[in-house]
This record gives structure tokens, sequence and C-alpha cells, in this order.
């Protein structure tokens, strides 16, 4: 069904409610950018990298905005499109939505047990003893009680789950810099000071393989990002709410990394950080805040709870986009009185269990943690790379669109090809550690698991519609091509009017 294009009230058509004022939206996409790859992930990171971690999150980040500015031109484009399945369908075929609607669905899934994972390890920190299963259950539970009442009120949980994230790196900030300025000493004698950051063997201590080898955990820190495009359905005045979203990702990795990230390493020497433990938490705990060290550590699980929470949110959506198209059961496409796709929500907490079964049988977290994330980055690059292809052909096939847009990409058509180099690094870069490898040769099961549900799926009538009507499209431009060709050539043009 189409999404109508702008709006300031509730539609009362059948279908998703558009509920998600421009706070929502805000914070929903600053939720996005600050995920659970920052808070826990980052000490392995700095381990590998050192410094030059800054490096790693400012370039993730500055490629990611170019994927995102993309999107969001896409996306307003064309007022039926609900999410980028949709217009990956359109541009690529009925086989692109199919494959980048059930990954992105699989990237949240894997992202969810990421979570979960660490949300048991989070409350670790209080109740040591406890069996991890237990904590990793609850959320699990949770997560689908917190996304079964209206979509507002998952934008109300997620405002003040992004806000006290906010609020936490900030604090983080003045606390940091406040010891730095102090000239704060450590126990172990370590002064805190930003000389700190080239002190330990200088910007790049670990080399140029420690500085590839950073860039799996951060790539991981991202996912999210592009979930503002899973809002557009949802989304109170998509056309101005999506581009202030979109817009801000610059301000945010500068903040929320870049800035964080230098002050936790200017009060603590990079090789005294350890991998296993949240730094943010290790940081308060090291200024002798007792109290503000729990504080941070409920911070960071909120942090996690909001990661999961966004996650099974926007997986719900898409296998609900995807029942619409009949790439799914029907059955998922069914709403509740309040308009929430219950039982596309159910379907994901399920899976969500599988992230309860590693902790219950697993001996490490961050083994885990770090196998579960290389899968979803990689699984998020595909999506990202569907976005950004789609990109290229839409500038192709409707200029006029790209030409009457008011949210133009920056750098065009040229910027998505170095994107796809970058991409292409990424993935060499995950096959340099024996963790990241095993995971990058466990990805390919997911599609081909695809490739076959795909080749049943598309014999049923509706998708050989589908099929059959992306095919006529595209002979109709192709004959269209051919006529302006020859009216170029010949100066003749009889079948004009049949363009």
């Amino acid at each position: 069904m189409p999404a109508a294009a702008t709006g300031t009230t509730e539609s009362h058509e059948p279908g998703l409610s558009r509920q998600l004022s421009n706070r929502h939206i805000q914070l929903i996409a600053i939720g996005g950018a600050i995920g659970t790859g920052l808070f826990m992930g980052s000490g392995k990171t700095i381990s590998l990298a050192g410094p030059s971690v800054i490096f790693v999150y400012m370039v993730i980040g500055a490629m990611l905005f170019f994927v995102m500015r993309a999107m969001g031109e896409l996306l307003l484009s064309n007022s039926s499109y609900k999410s980028f399945s949709d217009f990956t369908a359109d541009l690529l075929g009925p086989w692109a939505g199919f494959f980048t609607g059930w990954t992105y669905w699989f990237c949240w899934i894997v992202t969810g047990i990421a979570d979960v994972i660490a949300i048991a390890g989070y409350v670790s920190y209080w109740w040591g003893s406890l069996p991890l299963w237990i904590p990793a259950l609850a959320s699990v539970a949770m997560l689908i009680g917190l996304n079964l009442p209206t979509v507002k009120a998952f934008g109300e949980t997620e405002f003040w789950f992004a806000l006290i994230k906010i609020v936490a790196i900030v604090g983080l900030i003045v606390v940091g810099l406040a010891m730095v300025f102090t000239h704060f000493t450590a126990p172990g004698g370590a002064e805190a000071s930003f000389a700190n950051l080239w002190n330990g063997g200088g910007l790049f201590p670990t080399g140029f393989m420690g500085f590839v080898a950073g860039f799996q955990i951060a790539t991981f820190a991202f996912v999210g990002i592009e979930l503002v495009g899973t809002t557009a359905a949802e989304a109170k005045d998509p056309d101005k709410n999506l581009p202030k979203a979109i817009n801000s990702i610059p301000v945010r990795v500068m903040l929320f990394y870049v800035v964080g990230l230098t002050v936790i390493m200017a009060v603590t020497p990079w090789r005294e950080i350890v991998p296993e433990r949240s730094p943010f938490v290790a940081m308060f705990s090291l200024a002798g805040l007792g109290i503000a060290a729990s504080v941070i550590n409920f911070v960071v699980l909120t942090s996690a709870t909001s990661s999961a929470n966004s996650g099974i949110y926007s997986t719900s959506r898409m296998v609900y986009g995807l029942a619409e198209e009949g790439d799914a059961p029907a059955a998922f496409a069914r709403l509740t009185s309040r308009r929430v796709p219950a039982n596309a929500l159910y379907l994901s907490g399920v899976f969500l269990l599988a992230g309860v079964v590693m902790v219950a049988v697993g001996s490490s977290i961050i083994e885990a943690f770090t196998i579960v994330t290389t899968i979803a980055s990689l699984c998020f690059m595909f999506v990202w790379t569907i976005i950004v292809i789609s990109y290229i052909v839409y500038r192709r096939r409707r200029p006029q669109l790209h030409e009457a847009s008011a949210f133009k990409m920056p750098g065009g058509v040229p910027m998505c090809y170095v994107i796809l180099g970058f991409f292409g690094f990424l993935i060499w870069a995950l096959t340099q550690k024996e963790d990241t490898l095993r995971a990058l040769l466990m990805t390919p099961v997911w599609f081909a698991v695809l490739a076959v549900a795909w080749a049943v799926l598309r014999r049923r009538p509706v998708q050989m519609a589908r099929a059959a009507a992306f095919t006529a499209e595209a002979d109709r431009r192709a004959f269209r091509r051919w006529t302006i060709g020859r009216c170029t050539r010949t100066g003749r043009c009889p079948a004009r009017e049949r363009v």
C-alpha cells in the first residue's frame, strides 16, 4: 500500500500508523548511531588499533553518511516507498527486494542476539553469580512487551533510551576532560593527558595491519545507522524529518565516537584498556566514582536494550512489508487493533532466543560477541551495497527525478563507486583475523538459504506477475532509449507519441 508522502496527522487508511514525530525520528537516528559496538566493542577495537581507532570511526562514519544520503534521496523520490526494500525491488527487480528485506531481517536478528549477549554480560556486573541465560531470557520477553503497544509507544521508549545515552556520553566527556585538566593520576601511575594519544607508540602504534583490524568491531558500532529508512512508513512529514535526521550523522559521529574515545584514551593509556571490559565503565571506576560506574553500567545496559528494541521493531516492519509483497507468509501482514504487526514481532522474538542459548553454552562473552558482530557487519554491508547499487541504477533510469530532488546525494555516482571500493576493503580486513575470518566463511550459508527459498518462491503466481511487470517496464525503457537514439540520428521520430 503506498504510504502518504507527507502529513502531520495520523492517516486513517488501513496499514501502519504515522505516529513518529520529528523528535522520535531524530532520537531514533541518534540511538541507531550509538550502538552496543561503541559501548562494549570499543575496548577491543582500541586494543587492536590504538589511538588510530579515532580515524577508523571517522572513515566509516564518512562513508556511511554518503550511503544514508543515497538512501534518503531514493526514499523521498517516491511516496510509495515504505523502506529501502521497496526501492531495491522497484529498481533492481523483485529478487532484490526479497534478498534485501530478508537479509535486513537477519542482520537485526543477529545484532539482537549480540545485544542479548551484551545485556547478560552487563547484568553480571551486579550479579556475577546469576546464570547468564536468565537475564538474556528476561530481556527477550521485555523486548516483545515494549513493541506490542502502538508505534508511538516504541517511539517514546526509544526517545528516552537515546536521551540516556546522549547524557551519559556527554557526562563522560565532561568528567574525562576534568580528569585531564586536573592531571589525574591513576593507581598504576599513569597521568591523564592528551599526550597519552601519541606517547604509547604514536597514533598508529600497531602499524597498518593493526589499523585495519580495528574496522571489524568499529563497523558493527554503526549498524542501525540506516534505521531511519525503516521509519519512513510511520513518520510524520518524512520530506522534512528524514533529511534532518540524516544530515545530523556527521555531528553525531564526531561527538559520540571521536570526542568520546579521544577522552577515554587521554585518561587511560590505550595499552592499559582491557578488551573484555567496557572502557566507559572502566573510566568512571578509575576516577573512584563507584556509584557513577554503576550508573554508566546501567547506561550501557540500556544502550544494548535500546539497540535490540530498535532491531525487533525494524525486523517486524520489514517482515510486514515482505508479507504485503508476497515475499513472506500472509499471516505476517496482519495487524493488531493498534496497527502493530504482532505476528512478525513474535517471529523475531523467537529467533532472539538463540542469544539465550549462546550465553548458556558459551564460555566467553567477548568471543560470542565477536562472531555474531562480524556476521551482522557483513550482512549490513550487503544491505548498504544494494542501496548504493540501487542509487546508481536510479540515476541512470530516472534522471528527471534526481533533477527534481531537493535532497540530492553529494558526490553522486562517482561517490557510489568509492563507497563500493571501501566495502571491498572492509571484507578484506575481516579476513586478517582468525575469529572474523571464521565468521566471514559462515555468512554465505545465509545467502545460500535465501537463494533456495527464492528459487521456490519465484514460481508462485504473485511473484511471476511481479517479474513480468518488471520485465515489461524494462522493455519499455529499452524501447524509449532506442527511439530517442533513432530520433537523434535521423531527425525523424514517427513513434514519439508511443514513447
